[in-house]
């Protein structure tokens, strides 16, 4: 019987951790998989996709820039895919995909779990309004938040979000330009490229937004996060997370939808975050 197959599809995906840390959990548990990438672009989405369940895919993970498109292509919705409006786990059944989301989950998890966080009661700052923001947002409100502030660089987006979440009483667009006018937050996170090497320029946000002991997380990870916290550490945030911890637990949560099984995460972030190289929290 051939191993099954399961993959992530993004565009690009040649640096993906996600093959490593699959592979892991496999040995971890016992459990037979084959876990590759395919890179494809926007366009290429649905071709790429067909061509992976024609061949006997069985499951597979979305990244950018595909989560919404993903989520449009399923058959069924788990209760979290429709509640963020993208999807980043699919799962082959008789009838076709079934989508599913576990980045939120996976945030929750590393900043509860592993950093200690108490996010009861928290005002929080989201930056970003794509894929990745849009699959946090409802687990931060699950998890007890007070409140829900999102900024992003296109007005429309924030509004959608915001919307999407049906909860105005804590969750709140806002425009970059009104960010000096709102206060200081108890959390920070970075769902967006603002302050990676890549996107260059100077990041649009006052220091003054960072809350005495105050937090902050860039769901990047590796030198991608650097610039990110390195304006954290200046503006005397507390704690300074990447995204390393959250990327490891969406893989354990989506192995988990596949297998049943969750597998324990602790050794391959160790491993992952010693030969990063990069310290994390402050």
């Amino acid at each position: 019987m051939p191993t099954p197959r399961f993959a992530l599809i993004g565009h690009p995906v040649a640096h993906s951790l996600s093959p490593r840390i699959h592979a892991a959990f496999a040995r971890q548990t016992g459990i037979a998989m084959d876990y590759g990438l395919i890179d494809a672009t926007a366009e290429e989405f649905d071709d790429a996709l067909a061509k992976f369940a024609a061949a006997g895919g069985k499951g597979a993970n979305v990244t950018l820039p595909h989560k919404a498109r993903a989520a449009a292509a399923c058959e069924s919705l788990s209760d979290r895919a429709r509640r963020c409006g993208v999807v980043n786990t699919l799962t082959r059944t008789a009838t076709g995909w079934a989508g599913d989301n576990t980045d939120g989950l996976g945030l929750v998890r590393d900043l509860t779990d592993r950093h200690g966080q108490d996010l009861r009661g928290r005002r929080v700052l989201l930056i970003g309004a794509g894929g990745v923001a849009h699959g946090v947002a409802p687990a931060l409100l699950d998890a007890g938040i007070s409140g829900l502030m999102i900024v992003n660089r296109t007005d429309s987006r924030t509004d959608a979000l915001a919307d999407l979440l049906g909860d105005p009483a804590r969750v709140h667009p806002r425009n970059f330009a009104d960010l000096h006018t709102q206060g200081v937050f108890d959390l920070i996170i970075n769902a967006t490229s603002i302050g990676h090497a890549a996107d260059g320029g100077e990041l649009p946000l006052p220091q003054s937004l960072i809350a005495p002991r105050g937090d902050v997380v860039d769901l990047g990870y590796g030198e991608a996060s650097i610039g990110f916290l390195a304006w954290a550490r200046a503006g005397g945030a507390d704690q300074m997370m990447d995204g390393l911890g959250m990327l490891v637990e969406q893989a354990a949560e989506s192995f988990n939808v596949w297998h049943g099984v969750r597998p324990s995460t602790d050794e391959i972030y160790a491993e992952l975050r010693a030969e990063s190289g990069l310290t994390t929290v402050a």
